[in-house]
């Protein structure tokens, strides 16, 4: 390994702050209109099948098209290109202000999905030369960090939108107003991603300093890594299901529901510099590139407890199931995407993340679809159900320790 240049480093550094704030407008955009996009499309006179299918479609294409938007990000390398082009696409959501007929807001939405499928290979690509300068694990944690306050923030937003109207029953001029706070995120966002492609146009020069990726193709360990985060994925409780348990069940109140959400996008910040770090050093201890999926094994360990915890009816349980699924998240926010970094070559990267988030993708519906079937029907063959899933992962997860066992890339 070559010792590492240390004006390398500090612009790998201010690329990966860059977009730590490109991060954190995005996800004060995106996930401030996802708080309130299923009661806007309510207000514009959609039903509840409507919303169902807009926010099934929009998903399906968020994570289907990243196998073609990573492919085509490697074949062409134009990573800049695809990740401008993905986030100018977030447009899509303060234009949702400008909307009055449920067809139209549908159409956005489902836009603003596929903007995030154009870009995230190609970012997370970008993200991962900068992070081979500084360590992968602390490089995505970083960014997590940062994507998790504008998380919070957003849904604040349409918060202090609804606080400026006295009746309780929130009209369409409430939400548009709402929408119209996001233009100035979206400018900020745009001038982040921009000035950070004027300062770093090459940022592969930043990983072939540090390393020399030797082969073309993708290797044994990325396809076990595949399969063990599909098991992994599908057996995680969906924050979704778990606050239709609490509000059905009255575990928590409907202002504490989205209070302890913003907790668990907090823990979730906090938990990624941890696990990032702890990902670092286990490389650094054993010598070897791969060696930080061990800390993998905390995914399918806390997601099999925590449906025993949250599928309660006693409110202090319920929380401590919330912080531990924000953990869980921080995993697969930051493991995830480092273990691409470290195990896909250069040339392969972008194809990597698009068959990773396709995989994801898969497993967030299949299990949301079994889950949500069996909440109805069994509580406890649910439990066993999410049991199982976790520990159909344990088999690839030890597979990948003996390929790493069997390999030297030190």
């Amino acid at each position: 390994m070559e010792a590492k240049n240390p004006d390398s480093k500090r612009k790998a550094l201010h690329l990966i702050l860059l977009f730590g704030l490109v991060s954190l407008f995005g996800d004060i955009i995106y996930e401030g209109a996802r708080s309130v996009n299923g009661p806007y499309l309510k207000v514009l006179g959609a039903n509840a099948l409507t919303v169902g299918l807009i926010a099934g479609l929009g998903e399906f294409m968020g994570y289907g098209i990243r196998l073609l938007s990573g492919y085509f990000s490697d074949k062409t390398k134009s990573y800049w290109f695809f990740t401008i082009a993905g986030y100018s696409l977030l447009i899509s959501v303060p234009l949702l202000a400008l909307t009055g007929f449920w067809k139209m807001a549908a159409l956005l939405m489902v836009m603003e999905r596929i903007g995030k499928a154009i870009r995230s290979p190609a970012k997370d690509t970008i993200l991962s030369q900068a992070t081979k300068q500084v360590g992968t694990g602390f490089g995505f944690g970083l960014n997590e960090a940062m994507d998790q306050i504008g998380a919070i923030v957003g849904p604040l937003l349409f918060t202090v939108a609804f606080l400026g109207t006295a009746q309780a029953e929130k009209g369409l001029r409430d939400y548009q107003a709402g929408y119209h706070l996001l233009w100035l995120p979206f400018f900020f966002l745009m001038a982040c991603v921009l000035f950070a492609y004027w300062k770093t146009p090459d940022p592969e020069a930043l990983e072939t300093s540090v390393t020399r990726n030797e082969s073309e193709k993708l290797p044994k360990i990325f396809w076990l890594y595949t399969a063990f985060s599909f098991f992994a994925t599908a057996g995680f409780v969906s924050f979704v299901l778990m606050a239709y348990h609490f509000k059905s069940k009255h575990v928590l109140s409907d202002a504490q529901i989205p209070l302890f959400y913003a907790v668990a996008m907090a823990v979730d910040g906090g938990a990624a510099l941890v696990i990032g770090k702890l990902y670092d050093r286990m490389k650094e201890k054993q010598k070897h590139e791969w060696a930080g999926i061990g800390t993998l094994l905390m995914i399918p360990t806390l997601s099999l407890v925590i449906p025993f915890l949250c599928f309660t009816t006693t409110p202090w349980i319920a929380i401590v199931s919330i912080v531990l699924w924000g953990i869980v998240m921080a995993g697969h926010e930051t493991i995830m995407k480092s273990t691409i970094a470290d195990i896909t070559p250069l040339k392969k990267r972008g194809t990597g993340y698009g068959i990773l988030n396709v995989a994801y993708g898969l497993a967030m519906l299949v299990g949301g679809v079994v889950m949500g079937y069996l909440y109805d029907r069994s509580l406890p063959t649910l439990m066993i159900g999410v049991a199982a899933l976790e520990l159909l992962s344990l088999p690839f997860f030890f597979a990948m320790k003996r390929e790493v066992a069997k390999t030297a890339i030190w």
